[in-house]
């Protein structure tokens, strides 16, 4: 089992075992739910019981060597699975690019491929979580003390297999008595800033406030926010970065407020290959998820929902997007594809 530094765990893998903390159901209770293959896998990424894109890829990587023992000899069938997995959810590039990496670990029989398979999810997990001490170190240095921080969604180790992207750089800040305040955008419609940034940062002993994403444009007007720190479901080869919607609000405000706006995010979430951000599929889920979320059983008659999950905020919006493997800054062209490249 990896082991990582932070008091809160959303993966667990030992001994062929995979579990996922049902994220769905925090903060009233925390749920362990057993995956036994690769569709209930599939399934988890697709409900959201696990959600963040190193968090997802983790899942995904596990989830090829649960396929690959059920497999065996079948070969065929195993793509096929990997196929259905890697389509679970088309934003984040990290669960695409887990599945091509554990696809071309076995060129044969998957069941023969078992435990290198394995060996390598296990060392992705070790990676990310490697990554992620980095990039707190890293982001947190760029912190003035005294500062005030504003986040979005949830990018702590809920998303991810150790202390978290964005949310690691704001717990290693106030760590270092770098921070002053902490915000937390409540992040509709599934309320992952209330339900689970709050309930991190608790644990993780950081004060948190929490506000709608309809108050952060006055907060920064009236109070002041230095920095907007963020976390990255796929980062093209420009600097345009695709995250959860609300996403690009909070650049265009930080930008006219005078606030600072860093993207936090592992090399795997760097995407070269995809030249800007309107080259990116946005997820568009079901509408119902609105309504439910207001406690409604559906829309009125004769009234349509738009429920996209993402937006691109395009990278003249961005100050420096913070990488395992360095900060980088603008203009972000080749810069990208270099972080990529790095041995």
């Amino acid at each position: 089992m990896v082991r990582s530094t932070s008091t809160v765990r959303s993966i667990r893998y030992a001994s062929g075992v995979l579990e996922l903390l049902d994220q769905r159901e925090l903060p009233a209770r925390e749920l362990w739910l057993r995956i036994d293959d690769l569709e209930h896998a599939a399934r988890a990424i697709r409900d959201l019981v696990v959600r963040g894109a190193p968090a997802i890829g983790l899942t995904a990587a596990y989830a090829c060597v649960l396929a690959a023992r059920a497999r065996g000899n079948d070969r065929e069938g195993w793509l096929r699975d990997l196929d259905v997995l890697a389509a679970a959810r088309p934003t984040a590039i990290n669960l695409r690019g887990a599945v091509e990496q554990m696809r071309g670990l076995a060129e044969g029989a998957p069941g023969e491929a078992v435990e290198t398979l394995e060996r390598a999810a296990l060392a992705m997990h070790e990676a990310d979580l490697a990554a992620n001490d980095t990039m707190a170190g890293s982001g947190a240095s760029l912190i003035e003390p005294g500062s005030t921080v504003l986040t979005h969604c949830n990018t702590g180790a809920l998303a991810t297999g150790g202390i978290g992207t964005a949310l690691g750089v704001i717990v290693r800040a106030w760590n270092d008595g770098r921070l002053a305040r902490v915000l937390a955008c409540e992040t509709r419609p599934w309320l992952q800033g209330l339900r689970l940034t709050a309930w991190e940062l608790a644990h993780e002993g950081v004060p948190v406030e929490v506000l709608v994403e309809g108050a952060a444009a006055a907060v920064m007007q009236r109070d002041g926010v230095d920095w907007v720190i963020v976390g990255a479901d796929r980062i093209c080869a420009n600097g345009d970065v695709a995250n959860k919607v609300g996403t690009l609000m909070l650049a265009v405000l930080a930008r006219r407020f005078g606030a600072r706006f860093m993207v936090v995010a592992p090399s795997t979430t760097l995407d070269p290959s995809t030249p800007s951000g309107d080259r990116i599929e946005i997820e568009q889920r079901d509408g119902g998820e609105l309504w439910r979320a207001a406690g409604l059983a559906g829309a009125p008659a004769g009234v349509a929902t738009l429920n996209p999950v993402f937006d691109l905020t395009p990278a003249e919006l961005i100050d420096c997007i913070v990488t395992e493997r360095g900060v980088l800054e603008p203009p972000f062209g080749g810069r990208i594809r270099a972080a990529v490249d790095e041995p």
